[in-house]
């Protein structure tokens, strides 16, 4: 049985810290917003954005690892406690705040243990585990016990995210050689 070598990752720039953080901290804050605008009984706005937060944490793990993807979800969860406070009803910011850390966390473990399998492979089981537990979270403490359809937006935003997140698989690969993690030395 071979050994493969482990991966070396890149430094986290400052910039590029700063940079998902800011990209978080905006999906965040516009899914909070957009998640108080239903299209229907099946589904809300917010559903469209927040997928975008695992593309940025996947693409943050394979370049620098799971280390500095930690470290992103953790300052963007201070974003997101900040900015759902101010943008979003306190349930809403709950629910988003927990659903966003234990996520983001989840989709970063998951990514780590699959990064060695086929490039599509990482992204796409930790965005279907982390949204799945995500969508759990949030809808259970935002909207259980309300008169809203929550159950059917969940379902809905679900089905949404899991399918975004098969379409970012095409920016996902696209980046992956500007991304990918630097060769281990033979």
């Amino acid at each position: 049985m071979s050994v493969r070598p482990a991966p070396v990752f890149a430094p986290l720039t400052p910039r590029a810290l700063v940079l998902a953080v800011l990209a978080m901290g905006a999906v965040v804050l516009l899914s909070n917003v957009l998640v108080q605008y239903p299209i229907n009984d099946w589904l809300t706005w917010g559903a469209f954005s927040y997928p975008v937060a695992f593309l940025v944490s996947n693409l943050i793990n394979r370049r620098f690892g799971p280390g500095p993807a930690r470290r992103v979800a953790w300052i963007g969860f201070l974003v997101a406690v900040l900015l759902s406070i101010w943008v979003a009803t306190p349930r809403i910011a709950i629910a988003s705040c927990s659903a966003f850390i234990v996520a983001q966390l989840l989709d970063i473990t998951v990514f780590d243990r699959l990064r060695r399998g086929s490039w599509w492979r990482a992204p796409m089981v930790a965005t279907t585990c982390s949204a799945t537990v995500d969508t759990t979270i949030f809808w259970s403490i935002a909207f259980a016990g309300s008169t809203l359809p929550w159950v059917s937006w969940a379902a809905g935003d679900l089905a949404v995210k899991l399918a975004i997140g098969v379409c970012l698989l095409a920016p996902f690969r696209a980046l992956l050689w500007k991304m990918a993690p630097l060769r281990a030395a033979s």
